[in-house]
């Protein structure tokens, strides 16, 4: 039996227990299970999970660079075929390049997205020409603006910078999609989102931060809402890509209620947000193995649970995760 079709009988008896279909057999032609969703207005199906290559998942395959290839090698045997990176992550962007040798010899199967962060015409081309060395890759399927911050919504739009630069790297096809991202305030990137003409936005959305932005670092007193209120509904009139990150906290949302909850109550959370995806770190093949049943095996959570874990959680979880978004870094 070959890796791929333990893989594939492994998955598919964890999907089996979970939703009680009849488990995969190695006979059969491998297909993953893992359902797609379409990513807004790019028309482009992607599967509801991504593997996220930040911290996480840098900071557990140091100096491991060839079972860090091998996880996303059987991330993609298994459906999880969208990986997240970025310029940044990484001692000499080793996510990127770590990516990369993946992407050479399976680049039609994977939909990939890297960002830069906001700066000049001439800036971005000189990190997006390294970006493309390392991922091995002559296009990016989807570019973003880098965690948005709140002075840059006027600046990026000026002649020579990064709208103006976006917007010529998809007409001439090196990018297929651009988009933004952003970690902790929602007005700066909702006011971007109006303003501009980009195709998606990835944004912190789990249980913990829905409702009231607490003052905080970088965090004006006035800001009374969040990402899930009023960022994703504006997203919405725009057919424009919404993707959540963040969805576990980096963990600090794991553990027993009512204060904190299990992964796939969080997953399933995010899930059921009008999102095409969510990017989550992964540092294990058991951890791919169960993300991939759990979401072969989805159903959306009622709405009536969403209100209930979402105002359990933050009461406990928002002063502090906005405190730790405003601060954290991808960057290891």
């Amino acid at each position: 039996m070959t890796r791929r079709q333990y893989l594939s009988l492994t998955v598919g008896a964890a999907v089996a227990a979970a939703i009680g279909v009849t488990p995969i057999k190695a006979a059969q032609p491998k297909k993953s299970l893992i359902p797609k969703r379409v990513l807004g207005r790019t028309g482009v199906e992607v599967p509801i999970i991504g593997f996220g290559t930040g911290s996480l998942f840098q900071k557990a395959y140091q100096n491991r660079d060839e079972e860090a290839v091998q996880l996303l090698n059987d991330a993609v045997d298994l459906g999880i075929t969208w990986f997240d990176t970025a310029h940044v992550y990484g001692v000499d962007g080793w996510s990127e390049t770590i990516v990369g040798r993946v992407l050479k010899t399976r680049r039609k199967e994977v939909f990939v997205t890297t960002k830069i962060e906001g700066g000049t015409y001439d800036d971005i081309m000189r990190k997006l020409e390294i970006s493309l060395k390392r991922l091995q890759t002559d296009y990016i399927d989807l570019l973003h603006v880098h965690w948005l911050k709140p002075n840059e919504v006027d600046l990026l739009g000026q002649k020579g910078y990064s709208v103006e630069t976006y917007y010529k790297l998809r007409e001439e096809k090196v990018v297929r999609f651009i988009g933004v991202s952003s970690h902790d305030d929602p007005l700066p990137v909702t006011e971007f989102i109006k303003r501009y003409d980009f195709d998606c936005v990835q944004l912190a959305l789990n249980a913990a931060m829905q409702g009231v932005v607490q003052p905080g670092w970088r965090l004006a007193p006035e800001i009374t809402h969040s990402f899930e209120t009023i960022t994703v509904p504006e997203a919405q009139k725009k057919n424009m890509g919404i993707i959540a990150m963040k969805t576990l906290a980096y963990g600090n949302l794991l553990g027993a209620p009512p204060d904190k909850a299990a992964a796939p109550t969080l997953i399933r959370y995010a899930w059921s947000l009008p999102v095409a995806a969510a990017i989550v770190g992964m540092t294990s093949l058991e951890q791919v193995e169960q993300n991939a049943a759990l979401a072969s095996a989805f159903q959306p959570m009622p709405p009536n649970e969403m209100r209930e874990l979402s105002d359990r959680l933050s009461s406990a979880n928002k002063v502090v995760l906005d405190d730790f978004f405003a601060h954290h870094s991808d960057v290891c």
